[in-house]
């Protein structure tokens, strides 16, 4: 039986960034996330409030979603990228919570699309779906169940193109 937890999510402060720093070298076997992470938020595609924690009542942080500004074809998007979670706190669904109040802070500044590259099978509960579908495509060649994208607002939907990331991210 698993106990359920109401995780606090909100905006990284500069406090958070060695914690975030460290949750994301725990989370993933190379450093290269944690300085992607880095590098981004030196790099004009970093938009504040976006990168968001997730912490337990006692206030530890232990997951960390970020979104950046990306472009498919010339419209302005978002990445989601990366998501961490310290690995004794996953499964618990705070990785979930730092990304729902990731999409909704985006969606509350006027943000209208985001992309993923990621599990499929995990990324399609937050409403991410195959972004071939809607004819985005990369530059590199990737899994294409691997490749989602998502419109915040159903008014505007996604456009066609080829997904232009943040010069950190080296594609």
């Amino acid at each position: 039986m698993t106990t359920r937890i109401d995780w606090i999510t909100r905006a990284e402060t500069s406090a958070d960034l060695p914690v975030v720093r460290d949750i994301v070298l725990a989370a993933f076997d190379t450093p290269l996330e944690a300085d992607l992470v880095d590098a981004l938020r030196t790099d004009s595609s970093w938009i504040e409030g976006l990168s968001i924690v997730a912490a337990g009542a006692d206030g530890k942080v232990v997951a960390h979603a970020l979104l950046t500004r990306c472009h498919i074809g010339d419209v302005p998007a978002l990445c989601l990228a990366p998501v961490s979670v310290l690995p004794e706190y996953q499964r618990t669904g705070a990785g979930s919570a730092a990304i729902r109040a990731a999409l909704e802070a985006a969606k509350g500044m006027g943000e209208r699309f985001v992309t993923v590259l990621g599990h499929p099978e995990y990324y399609p509960r937050f409403g991410f779906g195959r972004a071939s579908a809607h004819g985005i495509g990369l530059t590199i060649d990737v899994p294409d169940e691997a490749m989602m994208a998502l419109a915040l607002d159903a008014a505007h939907p996604l456009p066609a193109g080829t997904v232009r990331y943040a010069a950190p991210f080296g594609i």
